[in-house]
């Protein structure tokens, strides 16, 4: 008989479509394998009641969409988490790893579904629960009305037909994993609009010395990986997190160079600090660090800490 590798992620179709994306050229190369899944609930799944997901990771363990999972993880109900690397805080649980990020990425971009920005009327309403998002849409348009929202992408994409809203916000690798990009819609430049960093990516996490981290090892896309490393470690570096306005995109130029663009904007939309910054590859650690400092030194701090503040 052969080995057994659990594999959990959340229960949407959103997860089960990112756990078959990962899981099927695995399966190929790993025909020996058996490979179950497991649905676990998170507290964002759980708790669709309370406005912002900042306030349900308060009581979710740290994070809304990856606590439960990396519980589970660690006592041994699983062995691999399928996550969305965009959820996951950039300090796992000691004793696991992430494995090297899986390729090629989906798309990083947000999209504004429903209308474009030049459409929008005046205090047009547009939804979007998450704070980089509602800030960054207030930096390009100060006169909306951005109102929280939470739930699944058809959901979330259902308000702005048979709901109050001009436009949602939602990530362009969601909608294309589900096939739900709508006729109407602007995709956002992320050199104005920088995404969360890790959006569109997978994230891969494992018990350190198990079995399963053995069996995949060498799995996943350098490359890709690279770029992720590099938003995750600015991410870490400005003590951030999903509950906090800040953008960042990383992309391998064609001069082989790995490129990195970021963005910190206060909730209200009136201040944001950008910057950007190039470097090898093999180092993604030393740029996500260099671009951090760089907004740092512009005044990043500030905008982070009211935001913090109670």
């Amino acid at each position: 008989m052969g080995d057994v590798v659990r594999i959990g992620s959340r229960a949407s179709n959103l997860a089960r479509r990112q756990v078959s994306e990962w899981l099927t050229p695995i399966a190929a190369q790993l025909p020996n394998v058996t490979f179950k899944r497991e649905v676990i609930l998170e507290g964002g799944d759980q708790d669709r009641v309370t406005p912002t997901l900042a306030e349900v990771a308060k009581t979710a363990g740290g994070s809304a969409f990856s606590s439960n999972q990396e519980a589970a993880l660690v006592g041994g109900v699983v062995d691999v988490i399928v996550h969305s690397l965009k959820d996951l805080p950039t300090s796992v649980r000691e004793g696991t790893l992430l494995l090297t990020t899986p390729g090629p990425r989906e798309d990083v971009r947000d999209v504004l579904c429903g209308s474009t920005l030049a459409d929008l009327p005046e205090g047009a309403r547009v939804g979007t629960g998450a704070p980089r998002r509602v800030a960054q849409l207030l930096a390009l348009r100060p006169d909306l009305r951005v109102e929280p929202i939470r739930g699944n992408v058809p959901g979330r994409l259902a308000r702005t037909t048979r709901g109050p809203l001009d436009a949602v916000v939602l990530a362009a690798a969601g909608l294309n994993r589900l096939d739900l990009m709508p006729d109407v819609h602007e995709v956002l430049d992320p050199l104005v609009y920088p995404p969360s960093p890790g959006q569109g990516a997978l994230g891969i996490q494992v018990r350190a010395d198990s079995l399963a981290a053995e069996l995949l090892a060498h799995t996943g896309d350098p490359q890709t990986d690279a770029c992720v490393r590099a938003e995750r470690s600015l991410l870490a570096d400005l003590h951030g997190g999903c509950s906090v306005p800040v953008g960042a995109w990383g992309r391998i130029g064609d001069d082989g160079l790995l490129h990195l663009s970021a963005a910190v904007t206060s909730l209200d939309g009136t201040r944001q600090v950008t910057a950007t910054g190039e470097g090898p590859v093999d180092d993604p650690e030393k740029l996500g660090a260099c671009v951090a400092a760089d907004l740092l030194e512009q005044g990043a701090a500030g905008i982070l800490a009211s935001i913090r503040r109670p």
